[in-house]
């Protein structure tokens, strides 16, 4: 349910603005609406 560390790795290169970006809207966007997605699916499998 939760995203893997190797999975946020990619989310922050993906939407990065900069080298080590990980606070910029972008990227937290990104992760947010991973976790978002993971709990939708979650959810889909346990009424």
């Amino acid at each position: 349910m939760s995203i893997t560390a190797e999975r946020k790795k990619e989310l922050m290169g993906e939407f990065a603005t900069a080298k080590g970006d990980t606070g910029s809207p972008e990227v937290q966007v990104a992760i947010l609406s991973e976790r978002i997605k993971n709990l939708t699916d979650h959810f889909k499998d346990h009424k």
